[in-house]
């Protein structure tokens, strides 16, 4: 693919990004900061902060918007209510909500060249109004979750009916850009897009914060870490009967958790439960490099997938920070994750629920550090050439060059 030279505006719209938790969060923030390193103005509208826990912070209660600077990204936060982002209903009206309120930012606008989207509705509403191109972001085959987490039963009618509306959605964009390329062939097959209009873009990793510690402080601990949200994409059971064999061995690991989520009470009943003693939970938000310092303090990085009704298509942006720390990964998943760790050498793989083997993995990075180092170097040697946020800025701009000046060409 042939990029061209000229800058562009681009303009980024996405109810999740950071202070928010999660992996859209992340995935935005990237590419904006990836598009901007390799030249391109960039403005980013999204919602007030309010994941996952649903409080809005002072100073953006009772207005409609409010315009901020990252470095030269200019963001504007728009209005969503301060409800928890749990259950079906309740995502349902923070995107509707989100959909309405976006479109508060379009007297603030620039020029415009291209607009990215992983909130659909205003994205094909700009791109509409601004004649640009769009490119739909899917971080996630959300419909697809649902069922393999059976939290709706396939076949049903709402599921029916949410595929013709995706499909429909997906008909709107100019390309659609999904994370993973997992996703393709269900993009491709299920909802009609034409793989000429895939490009997968990876979710990167900001290498100028996520890197290898200088100097880590001498501790008697050994860490086992997880950092994140406490979503149920994740099986933190598992995690809590893997600390219960290991601690009976050793009394010197520590696994802790950090994050926020809906699944925090229930954690802290199954720790109670099982008398797990050497867990410790941080129920705390932390900034990005508040982040990749705790990771860097860490000895084992963790990434908990739950076990899904068929073999999980996604890619987690947590795997791309973990590599970049220089740190080994263990990753309970059967599917893409699994295999990406696998062929990038950047740590062991056990089954979802499997915690006897969690606990075998755990003990083996422990009692070689070697193994463990050489792990570490691996996964950041990958990222540096594969997944820096420059390249996936690079990646996302070409694509876009490439749609802007098909515009500009007269049709035959």
């Amino acid at each position: 693919m042939k990029a061209y030279s000229s800058s562009l505006n681009v303009l980024m719209i996405a109810q999740y990004f950071p202070p928010d938790l999660g992996g859209s969060a992340t995935r935005a923030y990237n590419l904006a900061k990836g598009l901007f390193l390799n030249g391109c103005e960039v403005t980013v509208i999204t919602a007030f902060p309010h994941y996952p826990h649903g409080k809005i912070p002072r100073e953006y209660r009772w207005k409609p918007f409010k315009i901020e600077w990252l470095g030269k990204i200019k963001v504007i936060r728009t209005y969503v209510p301060p409800i928890k982002s749990a259950g079906f209903f309740r995502r349902i009206l923070l995107i509707g909500v989100f959909a309405v309120s976006s479109l508060f930012a379009l007297p603030f606008l620039g020029e415009v060249d291209a607009v990215w989207a992983s909130s659909w509705i205003p994205g094909i509403i700009y791109g509409r109004v601004k004649s640009r191109p769009v490119a739909l972001n899917e971080d996630d085959l959300t419909l697809e979750d649902l069922v393999d987490l059976q939290l709706i039963n396939e076949g049903s009618l709402v599921l029916r009916i949410a595929e013709r509306i995706y499909r429909v959605f997906l008909a709107k964009g100019d390309v659609v850009t999904p994370v993973s390329p997992g996703y393709v062939e269900t993009l491709s097959k299920k909802y009609w897009v034409d793989k000429k209009r895939i490009h997968v873009v990876k979710g990167g990793v900001d290498l100028s914060i996520f890197k290898p510690c200088v100097a880590r402080p001498k501790s008697d601990k050994f860490v086992v870490l997880y950092s994140g949200a406490f979503s149920v994409a994740y099986d933190f059971e598992q995690v809590f009967r893997a600390a219960k064999i290991v601690e009976e061995k050793f009394g010197d690991v520590e696994f802790v958790l950090q994050g926020k989520g809906e699944l925090l009470g229930s954690m802290l009943s199954m720790i109670n439960e099982l008398n797990v003693k050497s867990v410790k939970i941080i129920d705390k938000l932390l900034s990005r490099e508040d982040v990749a310092q705790l990771l860097c303090q860490a000895d084992i990085l963790v990434l908990p997938i739950v076990e899904y009704k068929k073999p999980y298509r996604g890619m987690s942006s947590k795997l791309y920070e973990y590599q970049a720390v220089g740190k080994p990964i263990i990753c309970c998943s059967r599917g893409l994750p699994s295999v990406y760790v696998r062929e990038t050498n950047s740590g062991l793989v056990v089954y979802p629920g499997d915690y006897e083997a969690f606990a075998k993995a755990v003990l083996e990075l422990k009692e070689n550090p070697e193994l463990a180092r050489t792990m570490g170097e691996n996964g950041r040697k990958y990222v540096e050439t594969e997944a820096s946020i420059e390249a996936v800025g690079f990646k996302m701009k070409e694509i876009f060059e490439i749609l802007t000046q098909r515009n500009r060409l007269p049709r035959l």
